[in-house]
């Protein structure tokens, strides 16, 4: 049973049922909310695979498809007409080109350059969820960047507010995370934030509670409180959360491992520490 003794200021709590969208550059409220603040804008990649060109299609981030030459499929095929109805360039190259293009991805036959990806503003992400129960996933000295689009991709699919990738603890969005995020980019703010501490101070003085995930945690992760704005803290591949951040989280969390292998991947644990916030959120 799950008790609440917790005191903070709380973030005008409200909840919503509504689907998110993929970023644009107004909302329907007619307020501004694309293009974001640039902070620490990538240059310009390539991603490959189709579901992805789809979804990067669809939020107008491609400055360039790339297509394979001859025999094409129906979906080849509407992801180029949707393409050139958005008046982006649609340029026929080799398959073996396409091959070199994608450094060993899996392009599916076609591959597109994107606009120099911009991350997200953080304020701006937490005035468009005031009011409601957001849940923001921090983290902490991640290097890898399969593992950053793995997480993105659940947070999105659960229906969380932002990633939050502090500047000089985290690996940079690359086409390698967009590609294993399958188009999770598109939808779901990334925030590049500056120190650790400062930002969960301040997440913390707006109501949020800092929830770290870690193999010494006091309570198990389906025993927790993960209602309300939340602030969920995960660590470094094999390293954990770091001793400084971990000062910083209101509680800690374990997930319990019955086998021989210490630990879970950090996006797998990640998927479950997020999963469990949200089911929290919907047995309000």
């Amino acid at each position: 049973m799950k008790t609440d003794k917790r005191e903070r200021p709380s973030f005008k709590q409200k909840q919503s049922g509504q689907r998110r969208q993929p970023l644009s550059s107004s909302t329907r409220d007619g307020r501004k909310k694309r293009p974001l603040k640039k902070e620490g804008s990538s240059d310009s990649f390539l991603i490959c695979g189709r579901n992805s060109v789809s979804e990067f299609l669809k939020s107008r981030g491609v400055r360039r498809v790339f297509l394979k030459e001859g025999k094409k499929d129906d979906r080849l095929l509407s992801l180029a007409a949707l393409a050139e109805k958005q008046g982006v360039p649609v340029e026929e190259v080799k398959e073996e080109k396409l091959d070199d293009m994608s450094g060993g991805v899996v392009h599916q036959g076609i591959a597109a350059l994107l606009k120099p990806y911009e991350y997200a503003d953080l304020d701006r992400v937490l005035a468009d969820w005031e009011g409601k129960s957001p849940i923001l996933i921090l983290l902490d000295g991640l290097e890898d960047v399969r593992n950053l689009g793995a997480i993105v991709r659940t947070a999105e699919c659960a229906g969380a507010a932002a990633v939050l990738l502090p500047k000089h603890k985290s690996p940079p969005v690359t086409a390698a995370a967009m590609k294993t995020a399958a188009g999770a980019f598109a939808y779901l703010p990334v925030c590049q934030t500056g120190n650790i501490r400062q930002t969960l101070e301040m997440l913390k003085e707006k109501g949020f509670w800092v929830v770290g995930a870690d193999m010494d945690g006091e309570s198990l992760y389906y025993d927790a409180n993960l209602k309300g704005p939340l602030v969920i803290v995960m660590g470094a591949e094999g390293k954990g959360v770091s001793p400084l951040t971990r000062k910083m989280c209101d509680f800690c969390v374990r997930i319990p491992m019955k086998g021989k292998v210490s630990s879970l991947n950090v996006s797998v644990a990640a998927a479950l520490l997020i999963y469990e916030a949200a089911k929290q959120r919907d047995e309000l």
